[in-house]
């Protein structure tokens, strides 16, 4: 075997390296729609039983389902690796800058371009865009040969701006820019401290338990213990939990579904734009700051992905569970993955395309 085949190669094989939970999420989250709006039609009360019991402002079902979309990503985490992050300046201001300046910019223009008349759909997408992400980017690092350990601490530094930040760079897309720009208000109902709420029960919870996990985990039992055994076990309750959360939120919203569906395929196109244009620039910038590719990939592939766990826990806390905003975090797993798996094959491309030494000595 050449080495200049070996990419080739892997990009055949990018999908058999996907788990079957992984490989077939877009499948379970159309299932779960499906079941979601069935049980809506045979149970039409059903958001009055779940809103009985509450946690803040969110059924307890729900929250439940929340936390455990998170939990799992968070213990993830390797947090002793944040003294890291100033080993490598260049790439962590590079990082910084794309998540937090260029995405939610970048989103906030698609939705107004996109979605002008649906303020709510309009309004949800933002919400993702501010949302970086810090569970799959570590999968589509991985299967596009990225830098790990590189990514590892950039996951580290977006958990803990989002935690820091969120909620007010909500404040000022939703509420202070529209202003300026002379655009319509996002939301009457808009609250800060509601965000800000929401962000540190459905983020800081799980921070703060994937955290103690984590440095109680790996300094009793052993990093190989954690990676190989504590992990594998906890890891698919985020895609169960993700699934149970979408199955209630179609029950709840199946009939407006099954009225507007042109109106919630309408999602689907600026998150498209989204994850190419991203993706594309943060590539763009890696090579033209002379990043070699591991890393190029890494800040590309940390830039486009979002965190709709938190996406859709903030919207269901501010907005209802039966609000389009929540529906718009929803319908965002359904197209990401299959667009970062496409980027995939666009990065490992582009490898053997633009870093041709590289390819040849790996």
């Amino acid at each position: 075997m050449t080495a200049l085949s070996q990419p080739r190669e892997m990009e055949t094989s990018v999908l058999q390296q996907l788990s079957t939970l992984d490989r077939f999420l877009p499948v379970w989250i159309g299932l779960a729609m499906i079941i979601g709006i069935g049980l809506g039609r045979l149970f039409p009360d059903l958001n009055d039983t779940l809103d009985d019991i509450k946690v803040d402002q969110t059924s307890l079902p729900i929250a439940i389902g929340l936390l455990g979309m998170m939990y799992p990503v968070l213990a993830k985490v390797k947090y002793n690796r944040l003294g890291d992050v100033t080993s490598d300046r260049p790439m962590v201001m590079s990082s910084l800058l794309l998540n937090w300046v260029v995405g939610p910019a970048l989103m906030f223009a698609l939705a107004w371009i996109f979605l002008s008349d649906l303020p709510e759909f309009r309004t949800g997408l933002i919400l993702v865009g501010l949302a970086r992400c810090i569970a799959m980017v570590l999968i589509w690092n991985n299967l596009a040969c990225g830098d790990t350990e590189a990514a590892a601490v950039l996951v580290v530094l977006n958990s803990v701006f989002q935690v820091a930040a969120y909620a007010l760079l909500g404040y000022f897309y939703l509420e202070l820019l529209p202003g300026w720009l002379g655009l319509q208000e996002t939301s009457i109902d808009f609250d800060l401290w509601a965000i800000a709420k929401s962000v540190l029960i459905f983020l800081g919870i799980p921070l703060a338990a994937g955290f103690v996990t984590s440095f109680v985990g790996r300094r009793r039992k052993g990093d190989a213990w954690y990676e190989n055994e504590f992990l594998p076990r906890i890891g698919p309750f985020a895609l169960y939990s993700l699934l149970f959360t979408i199955v209630v939120l179609f029950a709840i919203q199946g009939d407006r579904i099954t009225r507007q569906p042109l109106d919630v395929a309408r999602i689907a196109v600026p998150l498209l734009v989204y994850f190419a244009v991203m993706w594309s620039v943060a590539f763009a910038w890696g090579r033209a700051q002379g990043l070699n590719y591991p890393r190029t990939a890494t800040l590309a592939f940390t830039a486009a992905g979002n965190n709709f766990e938190l996406a859709i826990a903030v919207a269901i806390a501010t907005f209802g569970v039966e609000s389009g905003q929540a529906l718009a975090g929803v319908v965002g797993p359904l197209i990401e993955v299959p667009a970062l798996v496409g980027l995939v094959y666009v990065a490992l491309w582009a490898r053997r395309r633009f870093f041709v030494a590289e390819s040849a000595t790996t």
